[in-house]
Order: C-alpha cells, then sequence, then structure tokens
C-alpha cells in the first residue's frame, strides 16, 4: 500500500484489522486467556495502532502531483543562482507613493 494516500482499499483493510483484533480480544475473554496471550494482543495492537495512525493523518500525505509540485517549488527557491531572490521591501514603505 502506497503512503501517500489512503484510499478505500485501505481503509476496509484498516477496519477488517480493528474488527479482526476485537474478534481475538472476544474469543481469548470467552477461553479466559486475556493475559496469558498478552504477546498476541501486543502484536495486534500494534499493527492496528499502526495503521491507525496512518489513516489519521491522512491528510497531511502528498498526491505524486502534490509530491512533484512540491519539488518544483523547492528545486526552486534552493537553487542559489535562482532570480527570483528575497528583496528588504517593506510594505509600510510606500505609504505615501510619488506621482
Amino acid at each position: 500500500m502506497a503512503d501517500e494516500t489512503y484510499g478505500e482499499e485501505r481503509a476496509r483493510n484498516l477496519e477488517a484489522l480493528l474488527r479482526n483484533l476485537a474478534a481475538r480480544i472476544v474469543e481469548m475473554d470467552a477461553r479466559g486467556e486475556l493475559l496469558k496471550q498478552a504477546g498476541e494482543l501486543m502484536r495486534l495492537i500494534g499493527d492496528v495502532r499502526s495503521e491507525l495512525f496512518h489513516y489519521e493523518v491522512r491528510a497531511t500525505y502528498d498526491t505524486p502531483e502534490i509530491a512533484e509540485n512540491r519539488r518544483i517549488v523547492a528545486e526552486a527557491t534552493d537553487n542559489p543562482d535562482n532570480p527570483w531572490q528575497k528583496t528588504e521591501w517593506m510594505p509600510d514603505e510606500d505609504d505615501e507613493p510619488t506621482w
């Protein structure tokens, strides 16, 4: 699964992971083995936690097009030969225009 976006397929996979975790907890609880299976629970919770984190921050992922646009802008601003250099002009300097 690509980390750039969080599509419907990936969201359905997360839902399945959550349901699987819930089912395992219910199953272990019914057998009285919740604490005996702590290692398995930690692994399952870790998997779900990681994917849930990706889902939560999905808005910060760039699509390939946005990533390319960011690369172009970064390349242009990081170039020392860039003709578009920052000036020392301040907005308050032109309070009284000269005609």
